[in-house]
């Protein structure tokens, strides 16, 4: 139980139906629809669709989406990938042409097609009760008639001023600068498009005038997508099978690549050949270790994670026992690993925005959703007439001719965004996600082994100060204390201060034997979990 005296939130109670979202007009949103007969994968895309109008610098419908979505008594996690892919012309051949070396972060290469607006479609046709139809009038709403901007949406948005300038998105720049905090932000081109989504489903997005826009804006800035890709995505999202570990009585579900969930339960595996911390959640060994855990996983991630239709992942491997024991043993309570065996630390794209959401229902379906753009505000290239803000996906490409993940026609790319679902004796226990780009993994494990392992309620456990090991610095929020990262930098790690915090958690614990749901919601975002 937490201190009564120091600021913080309670864990969410309820009994019939839970979500928890980044923005508490998103969580309203998720709770009318299950109250309305929708059940939790219905309740999750009008709760996303509305988040991808009001917290507009995390996601949109020019990203991507993942889900992990567990129907009640069947005993089965559905996993969808709805990460878009590549243009058909985008060969490592045209790019070495170009002398290009890297892709660019605010460029029309960094453009994949976009995969959510099929992703939502998909699911739904498999196993929601309600229709795009129905489930998009919230976020009509919201992009027509404005919302006011919160608090975190204001800070973020202003320090990507730069990016939005680059681009000319002169719409999210009004009176030429961020909207602040409070101030009603309308988007009245994207209301627009979402109409022609809810009456004529996915095909209005990926054909005809909404594809065209797009496709005309990228081209003018050098890109090579063509109106045939955008109609091939409206047959891209994939029912996929999950990938699982079982750890202390669990059994824990992730996306399998070309998403980074696996690193997820190679850090709990690694984790688990090693005993419990004796100086608890917030101590040096701790810490240590979980930095070592994620250094290995996160190496091996940058070898070997790609697009599995295209190169071979060598995901049983890195999941086995005997490997993870191996990585495990390599970890000393001591000092930090100065050279990492086989490969050193990649460079990685900086880690962005993202948002995550979990929904229970009252049937105990539980669905786990991550939508993203990628980068804030993604590539910063908005297609006007359509008001579609574009994801920047592609950036995780490599211009590196062999290696696994290397750009190719209609491929896709290595993606951070992961869903997480936590079963046990076949029922869903707990739907659970970290939102933060390349810090998903760490966070997930940091935040299960915070309330599985050491004891931490569902809100604790979220908000408990994070690290992350990154560009051979580790990245530490202001709340970890003094005394241990002066530890740590004597183990031989290199401590930095971040300026922004990381990621953000969501997660709905499902206690049947008291029949109750129990919420935790993420204080670094301006959500809240709430059920009813």
């Amino acid at each position: 139980m937490r201190d009564f005296h120091l600021p913080g939130r309670s864990p969410v109670y309820a009994t019939h139906g839970m979500a928890a979202t980044s923005m508490p007009a998103a969580t309203l949103t998720a709770l009318d629809v299950l109250r309305n007969g929708g059940n939790a994968l219905d309740a999750a895309v009008a709760a996303c669709a509305v988040l991808c109008v009001i917290e507009p610098q995390s996601t949109g419908i020019g990203g991507d989406c993942f889900c992990l979505y567990a129907p009640a008594g069947t005993g089965k996690v559905h996993a969808l990938n709805g990460s878009g892919r590549a243009a058909a012309a985008a060969t490592i051949d045209w790019y070495e042409r170009q002398g290009m070396t890297a892709l660019e972060n605010t460029s029309a290469h960094s453009v994949t097609v976009p995969g959510a607006i099929n992703a939502w479609e998909t699911l739904l046709a498999a196993h929601g009760r309600k229709g795009l139809d129905e489930l998009l009038q919230p976020a009509i709403r919201y992009a027509a008639e404005g919302w006011p901007v919160h608090a975190k949406v204001a800070w973020d948005w202003e320090r990507l001023e730069g990016k939005l300038r680059k681009n000319g998105t002169q719409a999210f720049l009004p009176n030429g600068a961020a909207p602040k905090a409070g101030d009603v932000f309308a988007q009245p081109a994207l209301a627009e498009t979402l109409r022609g989504i809810a009456k004529h489903g996915a095909k209005a997005f990926y054909e005809g005038p909404v594809a065209a826009d797009i496709v005309a804006t990228l081209r003018a800035r050098g890109g090579l997508q063509t109106e045939a890709d955008f109609a091939e995505g409206l047959n891209n999202a994939q029912f996929v099978t999950p990938v699982t570990l079982h750890w202390k009585g669990y059994d824990v579900y992730q996306c399998p690549p070309n998403g980074q969930g696996l690193l997820v339960l190679m850090m709990l595996g690694m984790l688990d050949n090693l005993e419990s911390a004796h100086d608890g959640c917030s101590g040096v060994i701790r810490a240590h270790r979980h930095i070592e855990a994620a250094r290995l996983a996160y190496r091996d991630r940058d070898a070997f994670l790609a697009d599995p239709t295209q190169v071979d992942v060598p995901t049983h491997k890195l999941l086995s026992p005997e490997y993870l024991k191996a990585q495990a043993a390599l970890i000393s309570d001591e000092r930090a690993i100065p050279v990492l065996p086989n490969a050193g630390e990649s460079l990685l794209p900086p880690h962005r925005d993202t948002v995550y959401l979990c929904v229970v229902d009252r049937d105990g379906n539980a669905c786990s959703f991550i939508n993203s753009l990628f980068e804030g505000f993604g590539s910063g290239i908005l297609a006007e007439k359509s008001g579609v803000m574009l994801q920047n996906r592609g950036f995780g490409f490599r211009l590196e001719r062999g290696h696994p993940n290397c750009i190719a026609p209609m491929k896709r790319p290595m993606h951070t965004i992961i869903p997480g679902m936590l079963m046990k004796d076949g029922q869903a226990v707990m739907p659970f996600g970290v939102m933060g780009g390349h810090y998903q993994p760490v966070g997930q494990s940091w935040f299960l082994t915070n309330f599985l392992e050491y004891g931490l309620d569902i809100q604790e456990a979220i908000d408990l100060p994070r690290l992350f090991p990154f560009k051979g610095k580790l990245q530490v929020e202001r709340g970890v204390p003094a005394d241990v990262v002066a530890k740590l930098a004597a183990m031989g790690h290199d401590p930095e201060l971040v300026e922004r915090p990381h990621g953000g958690g969501q997660a709905i614990w499902i206690d049947r034997a008291r029949g109750t749901l129990v919420g935790g919601s993420e204080p670094r975002k301006d959500g809240l979990a709430l059920g009813y």
